[in-house]
């Protein structure tokens, strides 16, 4: 299992190179010639007094946004400490569980392994992995699990499927009905929120590795015919599972050696070792209006070593190390002069990969494209690609201008404050003025 390392000193050195809310659009605003961004918060005014007032009124611990253009260093705003009762301040190395962030790093995964000609976009997932061969779907939506309520699948699930949510899985935190017991029962949750047992709000035992996820998975049935619907699924972490076989090495193992290490992200991973305890934050489940911690850092989920690597919500990373991400994907594959990706898997994972098939009443495609893993928008929004985390973090990248946002926060549920909606449009005001 990949592990968070120790950064070094010498790192500090080195240049520092993304369900819920608007992405920041292009527009004029975005295509602004802002050369040099080291420069002071006052130049993101709005983006400084939403995090001050977010900390003061202390609805939030602490938060960071980083901001950076092209191939300057970022900018850091930060405000509050890793905890209400820590007395470290928060900053760019603070750890955060970046749950559903995780899906645009896995997507670039699979999009390098596309690029190499090791899958295909629309290669059947059953090549791969047999047991999906014959698939059946519920013909009501989160209706029973019984014959009645069943027929096959019209066509075969594809890796442009899982890397855009059309796949027509479920997801343990989405459905409602008989599927979702299933899921629990059978271990199909992968991800992690606390060491808390709390029957209905977090977790139950997950499937003790990814092979046998995927195999799990496979028996049951699907919400939607495949290429027809978006729906927020655990398509991503089954992408994981794509990843290790195509690659012939496990699927953690492959991000280290091909995203993170390239990209000199130190301090992302998926399990925080006891050396740094000190710098990862807590997160707090707000409930009536109070900030209540369910995962506090000396007694964090994040210390053990998960079942299997959660592509879809699994990594704890920092601001410093998402923005590496995230300079590595404007820079079209290259940070600081090394190439990570190339060009044409950026590219393409960064547009639109709904495939043809998609209804055209489906109420996400009106606004949005979906690519390798994260959003990508439309119109006024045309040329951004990135998520959001279910704790209030988000990262984002405009390819057009270059410009990479991402705040970072503890708190869930995400949309218990607009923070996601509102972040990216503050960025957009400040970038305007």
């Amino acid at each position: 299992m990949s592990a968070i390392h120790q950064r070094r000193d010498a790192a500090l050195s080195r240049r520092s190179l993304l369900q819920g809310g608007a992405v920041l659009g292009a527009g004029a605003a975005l295509g602004l010639p802002f050369g040099a961004l080291a420069q002071e918060a006052r130049r993101w005014p709005s983006v400084e007094a939403f995090i001050e007032e977010h900390v003061r009124t202390r609805k939030v611990a602490n938060m960071v946004a980083a901001l950076g253009y092209g191939e300057d260093e970022p900018l850091y705003i930060a405000r509050g400490r890793d905890a209400f009762t820590s007395e470290r301040q928060s900053d760019r190395d603070s750890l955060y569980r970046i749950y559903s962030m995780t899906k645009p790093v896995t997507g670039m995964a699979a999009m390098m392994l596309v690029d190499e000609g090791r899958i295909a976009l629309d290669q059947p997932l059953a090549d791969l992995i047999p047991a999906f061969a014959n698939m059946q779907v519920q013909k009501v939506y989160d209706g029973p699990i019984t014959p009645d309520n069943l027929e096959p699948a019209v066509r075969p699930i594809t890796i442009r499927h899982l890397l855009t949510h059309t796949a027509g899985l479920g997801y343990g935190i989405i459905q409602k009905g008989a599927l979702a017991q299933a899921y629990m029962s059978q271990g199909l949750m992968p991800f992690s929120s606390s060491r808390l047992v709390t029957p209905g709000l977090f977790r139950g035992p997950s499937a003790e590795s990814l092979e046998v996820f995927a195999d799990r998975l496979a028996t049951l049935p699907l919400v939607f015919q495949p290429g027809t619907r978006w729906s927020y699924s655990v398509a991503t972490d089954l992408l994981g599972r794509v990843v290790e076989l195509a690659a012939g090495m496990p699927f953690d193992r492959f991000l280290q050696s091909r995203i993170f290490d390239p990209c000199g992200m130190e301090s992302t991973g998926f399990r925080v070792p006891e050396s740094e305890i000190h710098r990862l934050t807590a997160n707090y489940l707000l409930m009536g209006g109070v900030l209540v911690p369910v995962d506090l850092p000396a007694n964090s989920v994040f210390l053990d070593e998960p079942p299997f690597p959660f592509g879809g919500a699994g990594l704890v990373s920092s601001p410093r190390d998402y923005d590496r991400f995230l300079q590595m994907l404007a820079g079209y594959g290259t940070i600081g002069g090394q190439r990570v990706m190339s060009e044409a898997a950026v590219r393409l994972g960064t547009s639109d990969l709904f495939p043809d098939t998609l209804a055209p009443t489906d109420p996400f495609a009106a606004n949005y494209g979906h690519g390798a893993g994260g959003r990508v928008g439309k119109g006024a929004r045309a040329g951004t690609f990135g998520w959001f985390g279910a704790a209030g973090t988000c990262g984002l990248v405009n390819m057009n201008s270059g410009l990479r946002h991402s705040l970072f926060t503890q708190y869930m549920p995400a949309q218990a404050y607009p923070v996601q909606e509102r972040f990216p449009e503050l960025v957009a005001e400040d970038a305007a003025a």
